[in-house]
């Protein structure tokens, strides 16, 4: 199916990430990357059930509270006071591309199935992203080295049914969309708000979109260039490719490459120059 793509398929791209970006396209889990977080799972709920020893975050409090046991009752409650307790990031909200690149690549880091994530975690994810409910979340908060965990907590808070959406243009409660849905907030289990929180989605998102304007504003560049070229009636000839293949320098191919192609079939470029030398300056 041309406008799904399957996450957890396959490696994830920058390619990809544009393509369902730019493209509008679906994102559904892929049968393996199902198989993958339910085994997990599973063998999580397994050591729960027969570990005496106490596992940090999941039977333990955090930080300082370390050596303070959680009871079993109150699993589930740690694991959603986590999220709630880090949904501080602060400043501008930031754009919706940015809070969709989060989505993806969380759900493509937890489909690799080694954070102990229910499925049902994942799939409200991608349900979110598929239905352009996007959770707000501000530009200032991250832990650096530690982890984006303001900024991931914000984009989390929706799935247990807190916070703020953006959806069909307007600032809306959660609660407000998750009932036109007929969808119930996630009740998160042991370990599932440490898999959420602990990450670097909110940086590489921003990253892989300056990634992807550089991209664009290099292929501009390349195709100024070539029309600048044949505007000034230059030569063609400099950017014969076995001339760059002697650096070589990948870019410097590309660009040769692109503007070959970009001038291909041009009339003026192939004329008979009356001048030596083109002007550059």
């Amino acid at each position: 199916m041309k406008n799904i793509y399957f996450i957890g398929k396959e490696d994830l791209t920058i390619e990809d990430l544009e393509w369902i970006i730019t493209g509008n396209i679906k994102v559904e889990l892929s049968p393996e990357a199902r198989e993958r977080i339910q085994k997990c799972r599973d063998y999580l709920d397994q050591k729960m059930e027969t570990e005496t020893e106490p596992i940090y975050g999941i039977t333990t409090g955090f930080g300082s509270l370390c050596n303070h046991t959680i009871p079993n009752d109150d699993l589930s409650t740690l694991q959603e006071n986590l999220v709630k307790s880090h949904a501080c990031s602060v400043g501008e909200e930031v754009t919706p591309l940015i809070v969709k690149l989060m989505f993806l690549l969380k759900a493509h880091a937890l489909s690799l199935g080694y954070s102990g994530v229910q499925v049902a975690t994942v799939q409200r994810m991608l349900d979110l992203f598929n239905n352009d409910i996007l959770p707000i979340v501000y530009d200032k908060g991250s832990l650096g080295a530690s982890g984006d965990l303001a900024p991931l907590a914000n984009l989390f808070l929706p799935l247990i049914g807190v916070g703020d959406v953006f959806y069909k243009g307007q600032k809306r409660d959660i609660s407000t969309v998750l009932d036109e849905f007929g969808w119930s907030p996630i009740r998160l289990k042991s370990k599932e708000g440490l898999a959420l929180l602990n990450g670097t989605q909110f940086m590489s998102a921003h990253g892989v979109y300056a990634i992807m304007k550089a991209a664009r504003l290099t292929q501009r560049a390349d195709l100024i260039a070539a029309l600048s070229l044949d505007a000034y009636d230059g030569h063609i000839e400099p950017f014969d490719e076995r001339l760059h293949m002697i650096r070589p320098h990948p870019g410097q191919l590309e660009t040769s490459r692109n503007i070959r192609r970009f001038l291909e079939g041009s009339e003026i470029i192939t004329r008979k120059k009356k001048h030596l030398q083109d002007p550059y300056s």
